[in-house]
């Protein structure tokens, strides 16, 4: 691997403070209410709508999209909160090009889907901006305490459906703050003005939550000692692990985890305060390397790269978020892995990468290798389960593939133990889908206090 000479260059304050404010403002601005109301007239209603059917969560699109037609975005909310108790955060992150708006029959007939996702956003900002709870009335307290473990939209789904139930709910999560991915893993961009939050505080309104942060299980919990004390347990502890490069020099300087930088962008206070490099290349290919690549470009480096092993088309990022990486100046390399560091200094100063091909299904080497100089290496190649932490004399779920084993219900291997989330098998790596986890595992807990 030939060795690059130039030292890193790795600075904060590349920009002015108008830059950061302006590479950093909302991505999609709130419609404004002529604008909505223009746009929910492009809608068909459909019956039978293929948009509600495309939707993890089943909202009603067409009737929540009437009822902004009608100039009633409140009622519009609740229609969207009665499946979706998250759903402003979901208007804003999820990947409605993929799902509700790419079923439309406007973008069928047209190319042009009506902006099921602005819309949605607009009737639930509403709501939270002139109501201070949830629509929903908590019944009366059933005297059953369930131990929620993860706080973010999986565990945020599930405790409130149970507190509407009348339930009582002990909230945990590892962290100094609730939120999980939707407060410490989404792009910056996507999610401004302490969104994230503020929807947490909404969704506590309904009562009977109690939410106790900096404890994590495996260290301050014991799931044998959960099962004890509760109820019942709905875990939704996400992936704690980072996949590693397994390359030597991995562990100098500059080589750093997508999830931890973007956890640090999304916290930071001043956003000229965090160092990049002007030469920045990310290892992956789903919404983790399009976020930490967009933002690096934005944060003010000349040069970022996306590096995936298969073809553009077999990227797990949408066709979208890739455009917008593209739109923003990130380029995507396709078809390469990595296959050595070079370091000076203790400093990464490049990355080998060697091409490949496809061969009978299998992904190989070809040998033939390029060389990117490199101030920054961001690992965004996935997440895994620290299984450990769920270990006990007779309390271990059922694990596969390095996820937990649940049934249709969400119901792991133990009777009075429920998951749902990123850290179970065959799950989806979306808000929505994390949040239709926790309204299931909810009425399946609900269904088994109640018998």
């Amino acid at each position: 691997m030939t060795q690059q000479n130039a030292a890193p260059d790795v600075a904060a304050g590349r920009l002015s403070d108008e830059e950061y404010k302006k590479n950093f403002a909302d991505l999609h601005p709130l419609l404004a209410p002529h604008e909505a109301m223009v746009e929910a007239d492009r809608c068909y209603f459909c019956y039978d709508a293929p948009c509600t059917q495309a939707c993890p969560t089943s909202i009603d699109i067409p009737q929540f999209i009437r009822q902004i037609s009608t100039e009633n975005p409140a009622g519009a909310a609740k229609t969207i909160f009665a499946e979706n108790i998250l759903g402003g955060m979901c208007a804003r992150v999820c990947p409605t090009e993929t799902l509700c708006e790419q079923v439309c029959v406007r973008e069928e007939a047209e190319g042009k889907p009506v902006k099921i996702g602005q819309l949605q956003r607009y009737a639930t900002d509403h709501f939270m901006e002139t109501h201070e709870t949830t629509p929903f009335t908590r019944k009366a307290s059933t005297g059953k305490r369930i131990a929620v473990v993860g706080a973010g939209p999986a565990g945020l789904s599930c405790a409130h459906s149970l507190a509407v139930e009348g339930h009582d709910v002990d909230l945990f999560d590892a962290r100094s703050k609730p939120g999980g991915l939707n407060e410490f893993g989404i792009a910056a961009y996507k999610s401004v003005d302490n969104f994230a939050a503020r929807e947490v505080e909404f969704v506590l309104s309904i009562g009977g939550i109690t939410l106790k942060t900096g404890k994590a299980l495996g260290k301050d919990l014991n799931l044998a000692d959960l099962r004890t004390q509760y109820d019942a347990v709905f875990l939704s502890i996400g992936l704690g692990g980072v996949n590693d490069l397994g390359l030597e020099n991995e562990g100098k300087s500059g080589v750093l985890s997508a999830v931890d930088y973007i956890s640090d962008l999304r916290q930071a206070e001043d956003l000229s305060a965090l160092p990049v490099g002007k030469r920045i290349v990310v290892i992956g290919g789903g919404m983790t390397a399009v976020d930490i690549a967009v933002q690096s470009k934005l944060l003010g480096a000349d040069d970022v790269t996306i590096a995936y092993r298969r073809g553009q088309g077999r990227m797990n990022a949408s066709e979208y978020e890739q455009h917008l990486a593209q739109t923003n100046g990130v380029k995507i390399m396709s078809w390469v892995q990595p296959k050595a560091i070079a370091a000076e200094n203790g400093h990464i100063s490049a990355i080998e990468l060697e091409r490949t091909a496809e061969e009978n299904g299998q992904l190989k080497g070809t040998g033939e290798t390029v060389t990117l100089p490199a101030d920054m290496i961001f690992k965004a190649v996935g997440q895994t389960l620290v299984s450990a932490d769920l270990n006990g004399a007779d309390s271990t779920v059922q694990i596969e593939k390095g996820r937990i084993v649940v049934d249709a219900d969400r119901k792991t291997s133990l009777d009075d133990v429920w998951a749902g989330g990123d850290c179970v098998l065959g799950g989806e790596d979306l808000t929505v889908a994390a949040v239709e986890d926790g309204k299931i595992a909810a009425a399946s807990i609900h269904r088994a206090l109640s018998a």
